[in-house]
């Protein structure tokens, strides 16, 4: 039955559990089977948390995020990260893996990468709701989009549709990264990564960092990968996000992504005390990354 339910309109609009940007839920979803809607206790469980916490919570998430804690804490310092340090995401959808990095030092350094378990669709962007695409593009997670009520086990709505996706009429939304293994239109991660994964963000959240980058690829970016793919409608979508690939290579710190011209438009980020990893940018501080930092075929 839920199989049925995935096949028929996917996770876009179902996982009513965390909050929407940018989209119009779809009436009539199927949304029992996919979130748990919170309680009227859900407010009491988040002050019994007893460290002023920003994200939503649900007794799920607490007591995954404290039986996770103590063994986090130990990988991290074995890292020589600090848990709680703001992280970033990227995903490369024909390799199936998410990368989690970790801020340490004005540079973010590779933590993990885990196995992503399912998505549906092919290599290319989301273009409409109930093509059971997953996405490809930037996106950030603020902490309202942190999901602990999801009907697979726990999730991060990506943020999907983002400026970019709107400006080219992209519907759908409500893109989820979760557990459960199965999908549409979502990364479906196995229970205990997601797990992992959930509690590593949500610590980073509730330590101060206002949001996360989540980026979304194809595949790697490299120069034999781009030529494999030369012939593919989607290549100049892809030579675009391969300029914010290339800045974050370069520099190891997620760059700061807007749209102009209906493109996506990248310059460096920076880390300073006090400052949001990815501020605004004006047309004028934006770089174009020359030919040969592109490593175009």
């Amino acid at each position: 039955m839920v199989l049925v339910a995935l096949l028929l309109g996917g996770c876009a609009g179902r996982d009513r559990g965390a909050v929407a940007t940018g989209s119009k839920s779809t009436e009539g979803s199927l949304s029992s089977l996919y979130s748990r809607l919170p309680s009227g206790s859900a407010n009491k469980t988040r002050q019994q948390a007893g460290w002023g916490m920003v994200t939503p919570q649900s007794e799920l998430s607490l007591a995954v995020s404290q039986g996770q804690a103590l063994r986090l804490q130990g990988e991290f310092q074995r890292s020589a990260l600090t848990f709680g340090a703001p992280i970033f995401i990227r995903i490369f959808k024909e390799s199936r893996e998410l990368e989690l990095w970790v801020q340490r030092d004005g540079r973010f350094y590779l933590f993990k990468k885990y196995p992503i378990a399912y998505f549906s669709g092919r290599l290319g962007p989301k273009q409409y709701e109930g093509d059971q695409q997953a996405p490809e593009g930037f996106y950030e997670v603020l902490p309202a989009l942190m999901n602990p009520w999801s009907n697979f086990h726990l999730a991060f709505n990506i943020g999907y549709p983002n400026l970019y996706d709107q400006t080219r009429q992209a519907s759908g939304g409500m893109i989820m990264v979760h557990g459960k293994r199965l999908s549409v239109g979502c990364f479906a991660m196995t229970d205990p990564v997601i797990e992992e994964i959930y509690a590593i963000a949500d610590r980073a959240l509730n330590a101060g960092q206002p949001s996360f980058q989540v980026h979304i690829f194809p595949f790697r970016m490299t120069p034999a990968n781009l030529q494999r793919h030369a012939h593919s409608p989607h290549i100049m979508f892809w030579r675009n996000l391969l300029h914010g690939y290339t800045l974050f290579e370069l520099t190891r710190v997620p760059p700061q992504v807007r749209v102009l011209d209906n493109r996506y438009a990248f310059s460096a980020g920076r880390i300073r005390a006090g400052e949001e990893l990815a501020p605004r940018a004006s047309r004028a501080n934006m770089v174009s990354i020359q030919p040969e930092l592109q490593v175009l075929p």
